[in-house]
Parts: C-alpha cells; structure tokens; sequence
C-alpha cells in the first residue's frame, strides 16, 4: 500500500530536515577516513538529490561514526533512516527510527521519526491474502503518532491511515469468514464475521458482515439469530445492498421485519 504521491508529507519534512544542515562544506577533497562531519553530511545530500541511496545512507551513517557526538549525527542518524524509507529498505528505516527515538526521545524531529517509523509500517501492508502481522504493527505505530502528537499534521495523517488500516484488518477477518463460509464451516464463519462486528465497527466491511450472519445462521436453521442480524442491519444500513439481500432471504421465509421500534431494541446485539 503505497502512499498517493510518494513525496508528501514525509518527504517535505525530511527535505525541512536536510535544509538545516546543507550548504556548509567547501569542495576540497578529503580523505575518506578523516573527512569532517559537514563534508560527510552534504556528500550525502549530493547524493540523496541524485537518487544514489546507498551512497547517500553511508555517508550519513559515516556522519554518525566518525562524529557521534556532534550536532551532524543527531541529524545524520534522522535522515539516514529517511533514505531507507526512500529506498524502500523499510526495516533497516524502521531500525535507524527506533535507535533515534531511543537516543533523542525530547528532540524537536522526534515527531517526525515517530512517523517515518509508522509509514514505513504502513507502506508494507500487503494484500489481506496475506499475513497481518505488518498491519497491525502499522496500527499500533499509527496510534501513537496520534496519541503522543495531536493536533499535528502527522496526528492528522495517522488518524486518515488507521481508518484505512482498520478496514484492511476487517477485510482480512471477512476473507477468513468467508472461507470457513464455504466450506460449510458455519460456526467457525459467524466467529469471524463477529470480529467484524464487535472490533472494526467503522469500516465498510460492517454490513456485509452482518448479512453474512444472516446466511450461516439460516442455513444452520436458527431463525432467531437471523432475523436479529437482519433488524441490526436494517437498522443501521437501511439502504445498503447487504440488507437488501439480508431481507430477501428473511422475507422468503416469513421472517423480515420492518418495524423501526423493533430493529432499536437489539442494538446491542452487535454493539
């Protein structure tokens, strides 16, 4: 899952970054080993404007060797990370975040290296074909953003991308429904399509969930349980497709309802 448009808000504040530092070497050439921390660092950013990353990320990480403790490494060590990400080299980027968190917890960019560190999650979120591992580090990471710095265009960005994260969680819950749904593993279905219900109740998947509990239980032939799911769907999806297929199948068997008062009385049922 990739961002739309790669450079945004990660790329414009690691340029504001970069900016801080640029502009201070002369153009002597220097000796690998003993070359000072501002030619170390804008070599990098030379290189970093060519799109030669593994130049640009050694030579930050040199910044950090030869100098560490030196106003270049704190910013070296941050924008190392930030051409890993560029690089698409997420968990070396993840490592480089975590060690600049550990070392600068109070530094002004550690804002920003709790966000890289969670869109480097985000960019690896695969199909829900897949395991969720990485999607679920994606949401805890995203979380903190938002808890640690509200009001922040990184808060706002990471409040956008856990609803997304959320929804691609629910989808993994409904493909694994659907499944056991097939196989005529109906218990097992209406357990996850439950999670669905109970866990990721903002996402689009809800309806669908619920019409599907609608089909297991009437095919398990316990017509009570169906027509439940059918008045939570009703009621809060009145004009989805979802209920309109849930109600079909109610109606064919005598068992839609229509009456509002009813459909209010079993919301908690689901929530």
């Amino acid at each position: 899952m990739k961002l739309s448009g790669r450079f945004g808000i990660v790329a414009a504040t690691g340029l504001l970054v970069l900016g801080i530092l640029s502009g201070c070497s002369d153009d002597e050439a220097i000796p690998y080993v003993e070359r000072p921390p501002e030619e170390l660092y804008n070599t990098a950013l030379d290189a970093l404007a060519a799109e030669d990353f593994e130049v640009a990320s050694q030579n930050f990480e040199e910044v950090d060797r030869q100098h560490p403790y030196s106003i270049w490494a704190t910013k070296a060590q941050l924008m190392a990370a930030y051409v890993y990400y560029l690089d698409d080299e997420y968990d070396e980027a993840v490592i480089a975040l975590e060690r600049f968190i550990d070392l600068h917890p109070g530094s002004p960019d550690a804002a920003y290296a709790y966000y890289l560190r969670a869109i480097s999650y985000y960019e690896q979120i695969v199909d829900v074909g897949r395991d969720q591992k990485i999607t679920r580090l994606a949401l805890d990471s995203l979380r903190e953003v938002a808890r640690r710095f509200p009001g922040t265009a990184y808060s706002r960005d990471a409040e956008l991308k856990i609803d997304l994260t959320l929804d691609h969680l629910a989808g993994k819950e409904m493909e694994i429904g659907r499944f056991y749904q097939n196989r005529g593993e109906l218990l097992a279905a209406i357990n996850r399509y439950k999670v669905v219900i109970d866990q990721f109740q903002t996402t689009t998947h809800v309806p669908e969930a619920l019409h599907r509990v609608v089909e297991c239980y009437l095919m398990l032939g316990v017509t009570d349980e169906a027509q439940t799911a059918g008045a939570v769907l009703g009621y809060n999806y009145p004009g989805s497709e979802w209920y309109a297929d849930s109600f079909t199948l109610l109606e064919g068997r005598s068992l839609a309802q229509s009456d509002k008062g009813w459909f209010s009385s079993l919301w908690s049922w689901a929530f």
